[in-house]
């Protein structure tokens, strides 16, 4: 009986540890590039607003702005109570995109929020928010996964120069709650600021 007893809480206990080993693995990587001026960034009054100015009053943006607002609030910065008229400005972007899952390029689909012209980062095919959308399109058996990037860069409103520029995205699988967009924005604008301003033109992953 005390044999067949430790060899059950053995096996409870191997089951449980794998278990653990699994959610670990399953945690996703998020990479994060950041560029700046190489001088220190002092912290004031930042007003977060989307690369799409038509966006401004969109609900979906605001929820990923008060993301952002939160984590510049944690490095020292704080909420413009003019937003029109703040010196800093923090630009932001949310694209999402579906690929087969495992893969790690090729085509996909994608949807931007906040989409625009300039910069490296924000070239390619998007559309604004809104309406129905259906993801994949004429594969719906075929796993995917889901890319979500954030890009953030923080301006002089006076003279529009560019102190600080970051980047951060991660691939999941679409339908777990780890894709779903305000969980992603926030996962991914945690490891933006994290140790900001980060070692310039430096990639890195953040588990």
């Amino acid at each position: 009986m005390k044999t067949a007893r430790h060899l059950l809480s053995r096996t409870l206990l191997i089951g449980t540890a794998l278990a653990l080993a699994g959610c670990q693995s399953a945690m996703p990587e998020t990479r994060v590039t950041r560029f700046h001026l190489g001088q220190p960034i002092a912290p004031g009054e930042v007003a977060v607003e989307p690369r799409d100015p038509t966006l401004a009053k969109d609900l979906e943006f605001q929820s990923y702005a008060r993301i952002v607002q939160g984590e510049l609030a944690r490095v020292g910065f704080g909420l413009a109570p003019d937003l029109p008229r703040s010196e800093l400005v923090a630009v932001t972007e949310v694209r999402r995109s579906w690929r087969p899952a495992g893969s790690a390029g090729g085509s996909s689909v994608s949807i931007g929020l906040g989409t625009g012209s300039g910069g490296g980062w924000h070239g390619g095919t998007s559309v604004g928010v809104g309406g129905a959308v259906s993801f994949p399109i004429g594969k719906p058996k075929q796993r995917m996964d889901v890319l979500t990037q954030l890009s953030v860069q923080l301006k002089r409103r006076s003279e529009g120069t560019v102190i600080w520029e970051g980047r951060a995205e991660s691939a999941v699988r679409d339908g777990t709650p780890a894709a779903s967009p305000e969980a992603a924005v926030a996962r991914l604008a945690a490891a933006l600021f994290q140790g900001f301003p980060g070692r310039s033109g430096e990639t890195i992953t953040v588990k």
